[in-house]
């Protein structure tokens, strides 16, 4: 909005021209919802704590999380959107489709997290509203999102899968473009909400995972660029870079409070959001298959949890300790924090790998 409003007087003000720049107002963005997180960040953990929004902790987890977690506030997710959503409505496009779309993934994501942490709390428990539930939900919102996207969007390879490494290997989806896209935003988002399980492990890995696609959305909406690492030209999507950017600074100020010791937990709110917003920023821009390897550690968890499901309804055995995996070398003895940090190490590896794939092609 505020971006908008001061295009009226840049004939006026020519030194407003600078708005125009998408670097200047990422940065902006980035630095935005990074003070007000910062700011208003303890005043909701005191809210939060008196209010006794609390996270309760799995019966079957490792029992020193019994000890060392109980009591830690929850939803904070909430200051998340806080930051991200001011700092997007200030400084984007908001006429531009790519940017609402990902602002509705964010928000209704986050209003059905926010639900899910609300039963949490209400029942003291960590199951939450049911899995099957949730996912009615999760599929409701996306065929919502994507068929609005889908419709409004005249990208004319829009249904196009390009495979990274091979410069000439494209899939028409056709129709099915829908139902992909909709796997992508709810795979996307159960993932990173499998992956908060630790003191800030999934909040560095969104922080890399937005970083990589506030360049790659930047570049795939530049023509020059685009055209010199031969991806897909895209016009407008450029403008994502900004809520890429709104993303980092929102979560790295909410990492000043999740770092180990956490004092306050993302919750369902946070993760189911931020999951699903990567997902709508993979398909708008054509970059799907890069964000499951740039994203390769939420891929991991989740599909620890489903070979554990898979094994033991299979044959009443289970391949892991516990599920997510994160749990396993919690199980095996490794410290939080190793476990933790040795995550983030992968986490920068896979982001590395992924941006290597726009030149190697």
């Amino acid at each position: 909005m505020l971006y908008q409003f001061l295009l009226n007087f840049v004939d006026s003000f020519s030194f407003l021209n600078v708005f125009k720049y998408l670097t200047f107002r990422t940065g902006l963005s980035f630095f935005t919802s990074l003070i007000i997180v910062l700011i208003i960040g303890g005043t909701f953990i005191k809210l939060f704590s008196k209010q006794k929004i609390l996270n309760p902790i799995r019966n079957d987890g490792p029992e020193d999380h019994i000890v060392k977690k109980i009591g830690t506030p929850t939803m904070g997710g909430v200051i998340i959107l806080i930051g991200l959503l001011i700092s997007v409505l200030l400084w984007a496009d908001l006429s531009n489709l790519n940017v609402l779309f990902c602002l509705y993934i964010a928000i209704s994501f986050g209003l059905l997290g926010a639900f899910d942490d609300y039963k949490k709390i209400k029942y003291s428990n960590s199951s939450g509203i049911s899995s099957k539930l949730k996912i009615t939900f999760q599929i409701i919102l996306a065929i919502i999102g994507v068929s609005f996207y889908v419709y409004f969007n005249d990208y004319q390879d829009l249904t196009n899968l390009y495979f990274p490494f091979f410069k000439n290997l494209i899939i028409n989806l056709g129709w099915f473009f829908i139902p992909f896209s909709i796997f992508v935003i709810i795979g996307s988002s159960n993932a990173v909400n499998l992956t908060d399980g630790l003191d800030g492990l999934a909040t560095v890995p969104v922080i890399l995972v937005a970083a990589c696609f506030a360049f790659i959305s930047y570049v795939t909406g530049n023509i020059v660029f685009s055209n010199y690492l031969q991806i897909p030209y895209i016009e407008g999507t450029g403008e994502v870079s900004i809520f890429c950017g709104a993303i980092i600074g929102s979560c790295l100020g909410f990492l000043w409070f999740n770092a180990p010791p956490a004092k306050i937990f993302m919750g369902d709110t946070g993760s189911l959001s931020l999951g699903g917003s990567l997902g709508a920023v993979g398909i708008i821009t054509k970059h799907e298959i890069v964000l499951a390897i740039t994203g390769g550690l939420f891929v991991l968890e989740a599909v620890s949890v489903i070979v554990q499901v898979i094994s033991f309804k299979l044959t009443g055995k289970r391949v892991f300790k516990m599920a997510p995996i994160h749990h396993h070398f919690e199980k095996k003895g490794w410290p939080e924090s190793t476990v933790v940090i040795r995550f983030w190490i992968i986490s920068i590896i896979l982001a590395m790998i992924g941006l290597a794939t726009l030149k190697l092609r």
